[in-house]
């Protein structure tokens, strides 16, 4: 990357860690990613970069790159692979799997609420993921649709194969809260626990209310808790109840309403002790506690192009 360049804006057919930039992918608040080669290995990757400010924090700097090291250690098929972190010319990086497939974010704009059974079988892949990475101690902590590629799967019993991605803003350990040292919070609006929002510590329950958050938005359409200002939107997170799936969608069992307040309890002691727990009482949750049979993959077209955070809430 030339000296002095933004990287936030570095143009395509520039060089960065090594990496060849092809395309832009999507950029939000604190990052940009974009589509690379890297020529070592001839292979193309989704190259994430952090703000430049971020870079500048110490803390989050050696916790970025240790947290993103342990990440790559997780060899899970829902998870996105990360090739390698660091740090070049002052800017954080991250070098990960390039996905063939699309966002969830993405997949709901274009085709609204899901079928119950695609809902579910999404659900319980990000729910897999996630417990695997708890049991490492590391915390997600902003679990949303944008963070959830769908590509297709490998035949009519696994019609979509979906991954988790974002670890490189992971927290680990128990202690930590929803923000960086410089003050940013971490997590998005509409998924975020009451207890991120309070500052308070946290553990993987935290990445199962964002979870449930992202349930009820793939079933309704829309998350829990729309309101008119940011300001209103955490206040119902931490004290208002959430309205019930059934009402936006009467082809549902009632118990899946029950379920799912269960998982957006207000204390985590109150929620389902993993994430696996509440995809499967909500698998059970289906009329008459069966199993739902397969249902249509949540296709309505072809398969669009984009890595990562292509569209990002």
């Amino acid at each position: 990357m030339s000296g002095g360049a933004d990287p936030l804006r570095e143009p395509a057919g520039g060089e960065i860690a090594g990496y060849r930039i092809e395309s832009r992918l999507g950029r939000g608040g604190m990052a940009v990613v974009y589509r690379a080669h890297d020529p070592r290995l001839d292979r193309t990757v989704a190259l994430k970069l952090l703000a430049p400010e971020l870079a500048r924090d110490d803390v989050f700097r050696q916790r970025f790159t240790h947290e993103s090291r342990a990440a790559a250690a997780i060899d899970h098929p829902h998870i996105v692979p990360v090739f390698e972190a660091g740090e070049t010319d002052g800017v954080l990086y991250i070098a990960m799997r390039y996905v063939d497939g699309l966002d969830l974010r993405h997949l709901l704009d274009r085709d609204g609420p899901l079928a119950f059974p695609a809902a579910v079988r999404i659900a319980a892949q990000v729910a897999s993921a996630l417990d695997a990475a708890h049991e490492r101690g590391l915390v997600h902590r902003d679990v949303k649709p944008g963070n959830i590629l769908v590509a297709r799967g490998t035949d009519s019993d696994h019609p979509e194969h979906v991954y988790l991605t974002d670890f490189g803003l992971t927290k680990k350990s128990l202690s930590l809260t929803g923000f960086t040292s410089v003050g940013q919070f971490v997590g998005t609006l509409d998924y975020v626990s009451p207890e991120q929002i309070a500052g308070r510590p946290v553990d993987g329950r935290c990445d199962e209310y964002g979870l449930a958050c992202v349930v009820h938005e793939t079933l309704t359409g829309r998350p829990p808790f729309v309101r008119d200002d940011d300001t209103a939107v955490l206040r119902a997170h931490r004290n208002d109840e959430p309205p019930a799936v059934t009402a936006a969608r009467p082809d549902l069992d009632g118990a899946v309403d029950k379920v799912l307040a269960k998982a957006l309890a207000k204390a985590p002691d109150d929620r389902y002790p993993t994430c696996l727990a509440f995809v499967a009482a909500l698998r059970a949750a289906t009329p008459g506690n069966r199993r739902p049979v397969a249902g249509p993959p949540p296709w309505a077209g072809p398969v669009l192009r984009s890595g990562p955070f292509a569209r990002r809430r």
